[in-house]
């Protein structure tokens, strides 16, 4: 086996926001050396990782450049140049997850086409290269309201995705290619992390349920373990574990669901990397995700999934109304309460929404940790100065 651990072995990653500030606490427990390439000089891994280069992460020669230095490459952000890790890929350089599912992934128009072709239960949905082109459709009723909007690139946290109800909900949206989704009634959205090594060991992690904030579309409570049937839960595990065995995935692959109204499971999308709805396996769980992401891309055993505890995640996001240096209010109170973590990204400035850290509660009991992330929610504050 390769010696990854105290030795001239380089971790590339492509991404240096707080997916990779994460990572980095996993690759210093293992003294596994790291270099990170972000656009942002103040990128939340820029002090911490053991070399730094700043960089577009879009530019074929920037990322073909940074992939040359390294022995094997991952990713903490699917927006990343594919050409160049193509190339890199065909050079001999070890890349995962592979460049052919970040491609496919990457587009949400590809990845629809995927689970058809592959026979995964997902939302009717049709392609369009452009907004023109789907008005037209709407206009021959070949698509009718209401239906979910999707950008086919570059959508994150809500953006680049609508509910349309009306012809007037499609203005001031990107122009390019898009697809329509039909609008499901359903009762949850889950999620389940799948880990998968180069051996093809497989692991899932517990179903968590997520809570949405009704404007920003974000993500506010993150909920582990999901508080729905059983059978329900083995469904949504077996469907993730067969996404992610039909991309022949390395990594770690997070499978977002919907539970339909019927108990049905449909994918909605799949994010290539660590996510935000395996953040509370860090104090929950025997094995947190950013271990166990090591663990899959360096093709060693993989860890426990289960949890130790419930836990809850709660997102800390940017108040509406301050712009600016970030101060964190009343810290110090949610500090008092047993159970509770926060974790800060390190972002210096905060704006309305921006997601600049998240607290863990764990407890015994699923409802009462449920009940505390409350009081967290609303007694921390981020604002500025």
């Amino acid at each position: 086996m390769k010696n990854y651990f105290s030795s001239n072995f380089k971790l590339g990653v492509l991404g240096g926001g707080q997916l990779g500030r994460m990572l980095l606490s996993e690759t210093q427990k293992f003294d596994i050396y790291t270099v990170i390439l972000d656009g942002n000089t103040d990128a939340p891994c820029a002090q911490i990782c053991n070399e730094f280069h700043q960089g577009d992460l879009l530019d074929y020669d920037t990322v073909y450049n940074f992939g040359k230095q390294v022995d094997l490459l991952t990713i903490e952000i699917e927006n990343v140049n594919i050409d160049a890790l193509d190339t890199l890929e065909a050079e001999g350089l070890t890349i995962y997850p592979k460049p052919k599912n970040l491609r496919t992934i990457q587009n949400k128009a590809y990845q629809k086409v995927f689970y058809h072709d592959k026979g995964i239960p997902t939302a009717d949905f049709s392609r369009f290269t452009s907004i023109e082109e789907l008005k037209h459709a709407i206009s021959n009723e070949a698509v009718t309201f209401p239906f979910v909007w999707k950008s086919a690139r570059f959508g994150y946290d809500g953006n680049g995705v609508k509910v349309v109800r009306s012809i007037n909900d499609l203005e001031n949206l990107p122009t390019g290619e898009c697809i329509s989704e039909k609008l499901i009634p359903f009762k949850n959205e889950l999620a389940v992390i799948v880990a998968r090594n180069v051996n093809g060991e497989t692991k899932t992690y517990p179903v968590v349920e997520m809570e949405f904030h009704p404007e920003a579309n974000q993500v506010e409570y993150v909920i582990c373990p999901a508080r729905i049937d059983e059978t329900v839960a083995k469904k949504a595990q077996e469907v993730a574990l067969n996404v992610a065995n039909s991309f022949n995935f390395v990594g770690l692959l997070a499978v977002e669901m919907f539970q339909t109204k019927d108990d049905e499971i449909l994918v909605n999308e799949v994010a290539p990397r660590t996510h935000n709805s395996g953040h509370y396996s860090i104090e929950a769980s025997y094995t947190n995700q950013f271990e166990q992401h090591l663990r899959s891309i360096l093709n060693l055993p993989l860890g426990n999934t289960e949890s130790k505890v419930a836990g809850i995640m709660v997102n800390l996001v940017g108040a509406e109304g301050y712009t600016g240096d970030v101060i964190y209010e009343n810290i110090e109170e949610i500090l008092k309460i047993d159970g509770v973590t926060p974790h800060i990204y390190g972002k210096k400035t905060t704006k309305p929404f921006r997601k600049m850290g998240h607290v863990t509660i764990v407890n015994q009991d699923i409802n009462e940790a449920r009940k505390i992330a409350q009081q967290v929610k609303e007694t921390i504050k981020v604002i500025a100065k």
